[in-house]
């Protein structure tokens, strides 16, 4: 059971998260699994990792729908990348219940800070708006869908940060498409992470289901932001770099307290 207190904070916290995969296409778990630690008050890590699977994995498919009546998911991709890292996903998901992953979350944010400097770099490139799945590009399509799925799986993520430049590395799509397209990978990635840890008995469903609701305001919110950034050049790359260096310097910072005797 969850308090009174727990439930608004749980809303609150859900818009936030919403509001990320609308506007970025990710840092959904990676926000979510914090606030419910420290912000909600959920004493066991691993049932905050399945609950906000649950949680990011319905928001994300929200969040698709906008994007998807606005045209800008790009489908053949999308849903390859998406059944590649589905099998990575799970195979994470269990090594992830086995380990202290502290360590490896602090290389995890290393990595991230490397994503947005390189997302800097590129700021300025339109990219390809017709791409599709092709012979050229489904191999890189498949391989990378499945190393960020075994990625997000064993670190509990939603995986957008990985998945948005892996689709525009993978195929040269636009920052927007990608995106668009990447909440159907997250969406994929959550339900399979989310599947195993309810197998265990780690899903708090009450709040699942605060987060959810939460998170279809925020994501209206996040959606309209990131068509009004797509317009200016660069913009839209620009925040979500800033984002994943915010939240790369705080898990590090996390992981360095925790170390320390």
């Amino acid at each position: 059971m969850i308090s009174a207190a727990q439930g608004v904070l749980g809303l609150a916290s859900g818009m936030l998260v919403g509001f990320s995969l609308g506007l970025v296409g990710g840092g959904g778990s990676i926000l979510a699994v914090p606030l419910m630690v420290y912000v909600v008050g959920v004493a066991e890590p691993h049932v905050a990792i399945g609950t906000s699977a649950i949680a990011v994995a319905a928001n994300a498919a929200i969040n698709l729908s906008n994007h998807a009546r606005g045209g800008t998911v790009i489908w053949s991709c999308a849903l390859i990348f998406a059944v590649a890292g589905m099998a990575g996903a799970f195979g994470g998901s269990i090594l992830g219940k086995m380990m202290d992953g502290q360590r490896l979350l602090a290389l995890f944010a290393l990595v991230m800070i490397v994503i947005a400097l390189l997302m800097l770099k590129t700021r300025s490139r339109i990219g390809l708006t017709d791409v599709k799945a092709s012979m050229s590009n489904i191999p890189a399509i498949v391989g990378l869908g499945l190393a960020t799925g075994t990625v997000s799986g064993f670190f509990g993520i939603g995986g957008g940060f990985l998945i948005v430049p892996a689709l525009m590395l993978a195929t040269g799509m636009p920052i927007l498409n990608a995106v668009s397209s990447s909440l159907v990978a997250v969406t994929a990635f959550g339900l399979t992470t989310a599947a195993s840890y309810a197998w265990s008995g780690l899903v708090s469903w009450a709040l699942a289901g605060l987060f959810v609701a939460g998170g279809i305001a925020g994501g209206l919110a996040g959606t309209r932001s990131a068509r009004h950034l797509a317009e200016r050049r660069g913009a839209l790359n620009i925040v979500f770099a800033v984002v994943i260096i915010a939240v790369a310097l705080y898990m590090l910072a996390r992981n360095i307290s925790l170390s320390q005797p």
